[in-house]
């Protein structure tokens, strides 16, 4: 494992593993990805320690790990601590098994990733009721009578209650015989209805900044297409009328200036 607060994090909304992950990526790539994907979070992933247990040397790993970056799967950065009632902010390589765009990562950055849609499927209250019957035949209930219920049992697996729990509540102590099985499994569910949860208080805002994979230049994700910089791309950054500007090889010594004004920052190993 890396250091507290370090190495591998997954990032959100990833669909399900299956065998053809990475079936889009060249072999070595794949079986990077593959490997780093099985991995727990706070995972040490730096070029180091997979060379110790992959096939593969420390600059075939290095650019393995910068093309998962440009296929989408892998980005580099910093996120501030929350709650560490201070500026201190860590080192991050977030990982995603499902290979996303910039747009994605950008709105990762900002904390706001909107769920992916998923196919509509049967709640897992319905799911439950339908089967009620398999535990209990006398409350065996009609796809009528599963939808009419399932509003009661969504509202239980809300305040908290398991599978187990419910299906205590519904089939202990049934009378013989059942008239009307949909009429009594209402009449339990509202009667033992478990009382409401204390809300969870809202989280906090996620303050997160990417950096270029090439020369660590700080950045908005909208500026790092790919996860590297204008600079690093080749690309002619205008300079304003009026304004000398700085001269390519002193970019890094300005950023270095820039970041030793912004205080103290505590030592961070690259993952």
């Amino acid at each position: 494992m890396a250091n507290p607060g370090y190495g591998k994090r997954s990032a959100s909304h990833q669909h399900p593993r299956t065998a053809t992950d990475f079936r889009h990526l060249p072999p070595r790539e794949a079986a990077v990805a593959a490997y780093v994907d099985r991995l727990p979070d706070g995972a040490d992933i730096s070029v180091k320690t997979l060379a110790k247990v992959l096939p593969y040397g420390q600059c075939a790993l290095r650019t393995a790990l910068n093309n998962l970056q440009r296929a989408g799967h892998l980005r580099r950065g910093s996120e501030h601590v929350i709650g560490s009632g201070s500026a201190h902010w860590v080192t991050r390589t977030f990982f995603s098994r499902t290979p996303r765009d910039d747009a994605w990562w950008a709105a990762f950055t900002r904390g706001d990733t909107p769920p992916e849609q998923q196919r509509k499927t049967r709640s897992r209250a319905f799911v439950l009721l339908a089967a009620l019957g398999r535990t209990a035949p006398a409350l065996s209930l009609s796809a009528t009578g599963c939808a009419a219920l399932e509003p009661y049992v969504t509202v239980w697996f809300d305040r908290g209650a398991t599978e187990a729990q419910l299906l205590h509540a519904l089939t202990d102590g049934l009378p013989v015989p059942v008239h009307h099985a949909a009429a009594l499994v209402r009449s339990r569910l509202t009667a033992k209805m478990p009382p409401e949860r204390v809300a969870p208080s809202a989280p906090r805002a996620v303050l997160r900044v990417l950096e270029c994979a090439k020369c660590g230049a700080p950045g908005r994700a909208e500026a790092l297409p790919g996860g590297e910089c204008g600079l690093c791309r080749g690309e002619h950054v205008p300079v304003p009328s009026g304004s000398r500007g700085i001269p390519a090889g002193e970019v890094r010594g300005r950023m270095a200036q820039v970041r030793a004004a912004m205080g103290p920052r505590p030592a961070r190993s690259r993952t």
